[in-house]
């Protein structure tokens, strides 16, 4: 069910309905051309037919809360200023807010400055933070650990418990009414560059594709959407991003990204077991001491309880598996306590960045920016991200609008960069948090679970001010030791009660895609399963998968082949961070497809 605010006035559903179709309807009318050329006997493959396209100053991709709070805050300038923008936000869920995964404990520092009357507009903050708690688990132990012992940072007063997926429908809302058109149900699957090297725009996924690659009867070809500028908000781990990465170096001169992957249940406990606005943080159990990660209980609204458990993807040993991990943490004394006796409503994963402030590439490029989780500037003690994600949106906006109020036709069709965001970035409160807590994660890489709590707890109190900077030198999958150095693991068989199977979760995130589409996700190498990652790492990509995509099944000849059950996928990109050939390349399929979280 949506968490959209009941009191939406109708004309708000209408204009909402009218941009959201808008970019349909031109699609539809174009089914016919492709139609007729698919029959006519010169016609040649439809599937290389010039694209339709549409003109913008501005359009993002995606609709997060980065994405949709630089399109707000381009259409607020555009009324403030004079100078009116065209922007499109382009988003491959069916619906903003489908593909929204994330805690979430919301702290509104950016909100207060993009709608400072969010209240009296009806936003969706309506749990406020009453209680905090941090505990270290042993294996049937908890001890809880003095609030006045944990830095302010650390510190969730003035924050909210919310749903992500609600705030983002409201956003969408926002920047609907003040003349943004937002477009979901469309996979950006290509960037556009013109013939001087800039990016020009994206062109949105073919729809209609059958599984050998020959179009369907409702085949429609992709749209072009050109901008002056185009800014990336595609989350963490985006397959344009990594496009750009690669083509403009824009990471040769930071350290390298580290990841973690976050799993999310939502349940529905009874009323005596819930307490609204209470947040608690957890470390140890089951994590060993070289393994990075933690979990966490937020009471939202309701008797909703949002359970969480995010452990880090440069852990070492190929037998351990996520999924199963959050099972073992779920059935710790301290958590079973809360979730006995309730029910599951939604369940989910994703990958966030963890590299901190070292990680952050390069922000602009000719023709466009990278902000919010396509860059990383989630604050990993805090586990917070949405709101420095905001922030960036809205210094993108805003260094996006200057830039084409300077420049001439000439410059912006060669390619507009936009060298002003990068100051605005350095200069601006989410790079001071960042620089605060930029030693945090690389000291647990550096001396394990309890060296890495003492140093982490000592640097945040002295709020960064330390003159070193720990380094990041190594990417996640390279972490990843041959199996025959691990014992296997045998984990528990699911209670049915608070621990389950991974298809019965699944079929609690809402996921679905078309069956009959090429899959999107690819094998640069289809033999690298059966040379390298089955006879050294037995197969890792069957248990780095939250979602059962992956799984070695009988050839028929004796032996195993990789199969992949794209239909499963959550869109949480392990695959393409873990694999430790880098052999699996995760891209978009045909928008609309994914999970329906509502809830995350």
């Amino acid at each position: 069910s949506s968490l959209e605010s009941n009191q939406a006035e109708p004309s708000r559903i209408m204009l909402r309905s009218a941009c959201s179709h808008a970019l349909r309807r031109v699609h539809h009318r174009y089914i016919h051309h492709q139609r007729v050329l698919r029959n006519a006997h010169d016609a040649g493959n439809p599937l290389y037919a010039p694209r339709e396209s549409m003109e913008f100053d501005v359009v993002v991709v995606g609709g997060g809360p980065a994405g949709l709070s630089a399109a707000l805050r381009l259409k607020q300038l555009s009324a403030e200023r004079g100078m009116d923008l065209s922007v499109c936000v382009v988003e491959k869920s069916a619906e903003i807010g489908n593909h929204i995964l994330s805690g979430n404990v919301f702290e509104p520092h950016a909100l207060n400055e993009l709608i400072p009357d969010w209240k009296e507009r009806g936003a969706p903050l309506e749990v406020p933070v009453k209680k905090d708690n941090f505990h270290f688990l042993t294996e049937d132990k908890s001890i809880g650990l003095p609030q006045l012992l944990l830095p302010p940072s650390l510190h969730n007063e003035g924050n909210y418990i919310i749903s992500l997926s609600g705030l983002c429908r409201w956003l969408a809302e926002q920047a609907e009414e003040a003349g943004v058109e937002v477009y979901p149900g469309f996979s950006g699957s290509e960037v556009l560059y013109n013939e001087h090297g800039a990016v020009a725009g994206i062109a949105t996924q073919d729809m209609g594709i059958d599984k050998s690659g020959n179009p369907k009867d409702t085949f429609m070809r992709g749209m072009e959407l050109r901008a002056k500028l185009t800014l990336f908000a595609e989350g963490c781990r985006g397959s344009l991003t990594k496009q750009l990465m690669a083509k403009y170096k824009l990471d040769a001169d930071c350290d390298p990204q580290t990841y973690a992957l976050g799993i999310k249940e939502v349940w529905e406990v009874p009323s005596s077991q819930h307490e609204e606005g209470s947040v608690q943080h957890t470390v140890g159990y089951p994590l060993d001491k070289d393994t990075y990660g933690g979990s966490f209980l937020y009471h939202y609204k309701d008797n909703l309880v949002l359970a969480g458990f995010v452990m880090a993807l440069d852990y070492k040993n190929p037998w351990l598996v996520p999924f199963q991990e959050f099972q073992r943490w779920k059935s710790h004394p301290h958590i079973r306590r809360v979730l006995e006796g309730g029910q599951v409503v939604q369940y989910g994963a994703r990958t966030l960045n963890e590299g901190g402030l070292q990680a952050i590439p390069k922000l602009a490029f000719p023709g466009g920016a990278l902000i919010g989780c396509s860059a990383g500037f989630l604050n990993v003690p805090k586990i917070k991200g949405s709101h420095t994600a905001m922030k960036s949106g809205m210094l993108a906006a805003e260094s996006a609008y200057a830039t084409l109020a300077a420049s001439s036709t000439p410059s912006i069709e060669r390619g507009a960069t936009m060298e002003c965001y990068q100051d605005r970035f350095n200069s601006s409160w989410v790079h001071d948090e960042l620089y605060a807590a930029r030693n945090i994660r690389p000291a647990f890489h550096k001396f394990g679970m309890y060296g890495g709590l003492l140093y982490s707890g000592a640097d945040l109190w002295l709020r960064g001010s330390v003159p070193w900077t720990l380094r990041q030198q190594a990417r996640d999958h390279e972490a990843l030791r041959p199996a025959s150095e691990y014992e296997p693991i045998q984990y528990p068989k699911p209670d049915n009660k608070v621990t389950f199977d991974i298809l019965t979760s699944l079929a609690l995130s809402g996921t679905n895609h078309d069956h009959d589409q090429p899959a999107h996700l690819r094998l640069r190498d289809a033999s690298v399963p059966n040379k390298v990652n089955l006879p050294k790492y037995e197969g890792p990509e069957g248990r780095f998968c939250p979602a059962k995509v992956y799984e070695y099944v009988d050839d028929g000849q004796g032996g195993q082949r990789l199969q992949i059950n794209a239909q499963n996928c959550l869109h949480c990109k392990a695959c393409d961070i873990k694999d430790p050939t880098q052999n699996i390349d995760w891209t978009v399929p045909e928008g609309g497809g994914g999970p329906a979280y509502t809830y995350m």
